[in-house]
């Protein structure tokens, strides 16, 4: 049985309404947290994920031209960029392009290793048909992305003096790599 001084009770007890301006430092700290939390995650992932360099890495590779790729001495001038791709990845086709542009840019060496995508002639269509200027190692039974304790497609490693500095995993954009091997470059 409610009598009125109960509903005028609740009445008075109602909280009050927000602000404008409390309903916008509510959302940011709500997008603050779920960012944090997402950047733990990721970072966690990442660090799972990443490439390791074997102990006796095999550093001087042949490209699927024949021309032969010397890793240790390209990350001896600055940190070079190793990307891990596959013809048959769908997320590699969106990070192909940008890799591509770092490529071009010719500001850091980048060597690209496709990783069972056929065999010398069918990379080369492939690499034709999407105007992929990038060097590529044609790594056809997956031997060098196992030696690096490869997980996923597209993986990256940054070498710095024959050495990995930095791994990383998934869709990386072009302002990100970009910083990582001028870090690289600078540490």
């Amino acid at each position: 049985m409610t009598t009125d001084t109960d509903t005028e009770t609740e009445k008075s007890i109602k909280k009050p309404k927000k602000t404008p301006k409390q309903k916008g430092l509510s959302i940011a700290k709500n997008l603050l947290i779920y960012g944090l939390v997402f950047a733990v995650i990721y970072t966690a992932i990442n660090w799972w994920r990443q490439p390791i360099m074997p102990a006796n890495p095999q550093l001087q590779l042949t490209d699927y031209q024949g021309q032969v790729v010397d890793l240790a001495a390209l990350s001896n001038e600055q940190p070079t960029l190793v990307y891990f791709w596959g013809t048959w990845c769908p997320i590699c086709s969106i990070t192909s392009p940008t890799i591509d542009k770092l490529a071009a840019a010719n500001d850091y060496p980048v060597v690209t290793i496709a990783i069972k995508s056929g065999t010398d002639q069918e990379l080369h269509r492939y690499l034709n048909e999407n105007s992929y200027r990038f060097t590529t190692i044609n790594d056809q039974e997956g031997s060098i992305f196992a030696d690096w304790q490869g997980q996923v497609t597209p993986s990256y490693v940054i070498l710095k003096n024959g050495e990995m500095t930095q791994g990383l995993t998934g869709i990386q954009p072009l302002w990100s790599l970009k910083l990582r091997l001028w870090l690289s470059s600078v540490f």
